[in-house]
């Protein structure tokens, strides 16, 4: 399992929210670009790159940042944030990055989203499933920056596109984004379980090594964190089986 460091941008800022709450965010001095330079040095060959002004209202305000992140050629990058048609789908991919994701528009446009599976190819092409797990322990999604819940299950959301062949999921438990409170590993265990050809991503709640070796166990292929690397709570010995370009130890 590889970690991939997060980075979430809010006019030009690194920011992060707890649980989604705009109102709730923490603002974080470092610069973008230092931050890749960082993870890069940390190991990751991934970046997770979020424009939240895109998420929220469709103002791409960051894109500049995106592609000048992009065209650096440091190190891979996924996007998602106002992802919303397929000339911004393009733009994103044309500019160098290397994979798009797609949040709501994977519950409200599953027609659109099938067609840039078949056309841009399932590698290119991540789709997003942030989830609220209801009294009953079942994840149903949230869209809209999870200003919306509906009652579409995690399970059937994917059962549109599995026909597609889609490859990569990023599923978020949306009470554990931000909070430091551990992953729903139970989650993702069953999520591996029902769709095992799924590269499953894994976000929300990580806080150390030990999660990131739960998430492995369970079989996620990926972390996402966020907090955790930018509070820098991990010591980076810890970090580096997680990391493919890590230094060995000395």
């Amino acid at each position: 399992m590889r970690l991939i460091p997060a980075i979430d941008l809010k006019d030009g800022h690194c920011v992060r929210l707890l649980r989604g709450d705009f109102d709730a965010q923490t603002r974080y001095g470092a610069d973008p670009r230092t931050l890749l330079a960082k993870y890069r040095g940390y190991g990751a060959d991934w970046l997770h790159v979020v424009d939240l002004d895109g998420a929220r209202d469709g103002n791409r305000v960051n894109q500049d940042i995106i592609v000048e992140l992009a065209r650096l050629n440091a190190i891979r990058l996924q996007v998602g944030g106002g992802l919303r048609d397929t000339r911004a789908v393009s733009q994103m991919l044309n500019a160098g990055v290397s994979r798009a994701v797609v949040g709501s528009l994977a519950v409200t446009g599953v027609d659109l989203v099938r067609t840039w599976l078949d056309d841009f190819g399932p590698e290119r092409v991540v789709l997003a499933f942030d989830v609220r797990l209801d009294d009953a322990g079942t994840p149903r999604v949230a869209i809209h920056g999870w200003r919306e819940q509906s009652q579409l299950s995690l399970w059937d959301a994917l059962a549109n596109f599995v026909d597609h062949g889609l490859k990569h999921i990023l599923c978020t438990d949306v009470a554990r984004d931000g909070a430091l409170s551990g992953p729903n590993v139970d989650l993702y265990a069953e999520a591996v379980r029902r769709f095992p050809a799924i590269e499953w991503q894994a976000s929300g709640g990580i806080r150390d090594a030990r999660d990131l070796q739960a998430l492995a166990e369970a079989g996620a292929k990926a972390a996402v964190s966020g907090k955790a690397l930018l509070d820098e709570l991990i010591p980076l010995e810890d970090l580096q089986a997680f990391l493919p370009n890590a230094s060995s130890p000395a």
